[in-house]
């Protein structure tokens, strides 16, 4: 009896598993609703050769909802492979959701260009290095707030770890400075085109450590950004020496930490870290905050003490209220750009990306009142054209291989 008791417990717990097994196992697909961006749109001034640091340009309904609209960004949690396959799709809430990041996106980095580029305007000499920290300070903490909130799982850091970021980190924060030196030296859409020919350093750098050559029509689009950087750096009237190579030397190192983040993602496995796209990134911004720091203190320390800055004439609150809103609609753009590649794919995102630019280059030309000749719009165009191009070439490279 006991045995025939047995025999049929044991058959009812095959049975159980066999219909548990049967049925596939699917987690359902996250949904991550899109905070309400509500970020007035760019109005242009009359005439300005420097644009006075004045935060009468925006009403306070608009300082806030931008700032809140760039501080949310950060704490919204990451979009799982089951969502990103749903949204990409087609479904019309996925691609209005998409459209409303787009957008967002675009805001953020119009706004952070307009504001860094007036704070820089403003200053009596350059601080790229406490611009920098101001910038990576601000998204340090809204990452910080990301992790205490649970909105994203903390990381698991090693001391193996640490030391294959921290080369990132020093390589993002060095970016982001010459980034600042060339927006403080030149006009920031001379800046944006010369950025344009990131594709090429991809290119180069890719070869280099990945060992991924291009193909004889990717090469080709090279041509005219080449060509139309050169152009517009020739017939460029805002055109000096220092504007120009550290613009190059961003893009030198930006594209580097791309690059090497591929390869800490999803290279080889004696490479690669255990660690998501997100707290890899928020690692870099934190730990590049912190290298940061010391060279701001080293290098203009003295001459940013308030004391200071306020016996040059500087008003010190409006400068500091801009740039906590460049540093967080620096943050919140570079937070969302990686929000938007989690449901499209890589050359979708180059495409927008290179939209982008356009709309960055031609709203600072419309605010800031740049001259540009037809020449030097010509090379622009040329330089953008190359890469769009080079973004739909490299949806043919997977294929190929």
């Amino acid at each position: 009896m006991q045995r025939a008791v047995a025999a049929s417990i044991s058959s009812s717990r095959a049975t159980a598993w066999a219909s548990s097994s049967a049925t596939p196992r699917h987690a359902g697909a996250a949904s991550c609703s899109t905070s309400r961006h509500a970020v007035a749109p760019l109005r242009v001034r009359g005439h300005v050769p420097v644009v006075p640091l004045s935060l009468s340009l925006l009403s306070a309904r608009t300082r806030t909802a931008l700032a809140s609209a760039a501080a949310t960004t950060a704490e919204l949690p990451p979009v799982s492979d089951a969502a990103a396959a749903s949204d990409s799709g087609g479904g019309i809430a996925g691609a209005v959701q998409l459209g409303a990041l787009i957008v967002a996106w675009y805001l953020l980095n119009i706004y952070f260009n307009i504001y860094n580029k007036q704070v820089l305007q403003a200053l009596p000499f350059p601080l790229p290095y406490t611009i920098t920290a101001f910038q990576l300070g601000f998204g340090s903490l809204a990452i910080l707030l990301m992790w205490a909130a649970r909105l994203h799982p903390l990381p698991r850091l090693s001391a193996a770890q640490l030391a294959k970021i921290a080369p990132l980190a020093a390589g993002h924060m060095l970016g982001t400075v010459f980034t600042n030196m060339s927006l403080g030296a030149v006009a920031v859409s001379f800046t944006h085109t010369i950025k344009a020919s990131e594709p090429f350093f991809t290119v180069l750098l890719s070869a280099f450590f990945l060992g991924e050559w291009p193909s004889m029509l990717v090469l080709g689009s090279l041509v005219p950004i080449v060509g139309g950087v050169a152009l517009a750096s020739l017939t460029e009237v805002s055109f000096n020496w220092v504007g120009f190579w550290s613009a190059m030397a961003s893009n030198l190192l930006n594209q580097t930490r791309n690059v090497l983040s591929k390869r800490l993602l999803g290279g080889e496995e004696e490479e690669s870290i255990s660690m998501d796209d997100i707290n890899l990134f928020s690692l870099i911004t934190v730990l590049s905050f912190l290298l940061s720091c010391p060279l701001m203190l080293l290098a203009e320390g003295v001459k940013f003490s308030p004391a200071y800055l306020q016996s040059t004439g500087v008003n010190l609150q409006e400068l500091c209220v801009r740039a906590a809103l460049a540093g967080l609609c620096f943050h919140g753009y570079q937070k969302i750009s990686y929000m938007i590649l989690a449901r499209v794919s890589p050359v979708t995102h180059s495409v927008a990306n290179c939209v982008k630019r356009v709309v960055v280059i031609v709203s600072s030309v419309l605010f800031f009142r740049t001259p540009i000749s037809p020449v030097n719009a010509l090379g622009t165009g040329a330089a953008l054209g190359g890469v769009y191009l080079y973004s739909r070439l490299k949806k043919s490279k997977p294929k190929s291989q």
